[in-house]
């Protein structure tokens, strides 16, 4: 028992590592306004949570974004754009895992992966429309930014989403029979 939770201990490391270094490669995408970002940090997390249970795929969220915020810092000196980024993951990686948990197949997958977009895009609209653009502006007297949620915002996750989603089938399919292994080992 304690040696699988050291197994399972040293790969939400491992993970969460992986997944730092993926947010660091980020890019931007043209026709969107020069603040939004890809990258494809939230697939190590959703490979945790599929192995080893959506608190594994949290911590690994959470872990990635404080290793960034430790490196990065922030312009506000608060982990604004941190904390959207936990949440986008969580919206994005939650119900991939508990859709696919039900229908474990890779028309299932791919079926929890249009869900965990379609969460993550209105989730992260909501939430810009009435939490994140607003702090900005009132911390950092930036512009009233909330008219970008539905032509920018929103349509902009929905692209993260898609691209991240075929990602992820593409390293699915070759690691559909090692998760299943692997996850009947879990213990988060």
């Amino acid at each position: 028992m304690k040696n699988t939770k050291v197994k399972v201990m040293v790969s939400i490391g491992m993970l969460s590592s992986i997944a730092y270094l993926l947010m660091l490669l980020n890019f931007p995408l043209p026709f969107f306004p020069n603040f939004l970002f890809v990258d494809f940090s939230d697939i190590p997390p959703l490979i945790a949570a599929l192995i080893f249970g959506p608190i594994a795929g949290i911590l690994v969220e959470l872990i990635k974004n404080i290793l960034n915020y430790i490196v990065t810092g922030s312009p506000t000196g608060i982990p604004v754009g941190h904390i959207a980024n936990f949440l986008a993951g969580i919206f994005f990686i939650l119900p991939t895992y508990y859709l696919y948990s039900r229908l474990k197949t890779r028309k299932g997958m791919t079926l929890a992966l249009i869900a965990g977009t379609f969460t993550m895009a209105v989730m992260m609209s909501i939430l810009n429309y009435f939490f994140i653009l607003p702090f900005y502006t009132a911390l950092l007297k930036f512009p009233d930014m909330r008219n970008l949620v539905v032509p920018a915002i929103l349509p902009f996750n929905i692209l993260k989403g898609v691209m991240m989603s075929a990602i992820f089938m593409l390293l699915f399919i070759r690691m559909q029979a090692w998760i299943h292994k692997i996850s009947r080992l879990k213990s988060v």
